[in-house]
């Protein structure tokens, strides 16, 4: 989807099968366009459970040309044990920070629902 000013400023919900958690590893895409150039672009993502950080996970891009158009796929392997959907629904929500090197560019937060 798009970067919509409000996935920025209000807390999100995805709605994610709950098939994804028998999965070993999951794969991601992010598409983005950059206006300016970025020299050390990165995302720190923290995934909390009823308000407490469960893992914290870091991903760097790296240099971006201003004006492109970029894709970005990372693969992230699945805990050994998984908790109860029903426990986790509702309960778990990802914060993303958007970095160019030490400067912090936005944030995101999506509460997961397992359906």
């Amino acid at each position: 989807g798009t970067w919509a000013r409000e996935m920025f400023e209000q807390e999100m919900d995805a709605h994610v099968p709950r098939s994804i958690l028998a999965c070993k590893a999951v794969s991601r895409e992010i598409n983005f366009t950059s206006m300016s150039e970025m020299k050390a672009f990165r995302l720190v993502q923290k995934v909390f459970f009823q308000g407490m950080v469960m893992e914290e996970w870091r991903f760097d891009f790296g240099f971006v040309i201003p004006g492109s158009t970029n894709s970005w796929q990372q693969v992230i392997k699945a805990a050994d044990e998984m908790m109860d959907p029903e426990l986790l629904s509702g309960n778990i929500t990802i914060e993303t920070s958007f970095f160019d090197g030490a400067s912090f560019i936005a944030k995101s937060l999506v509460r997961i629902f397992y359906d």
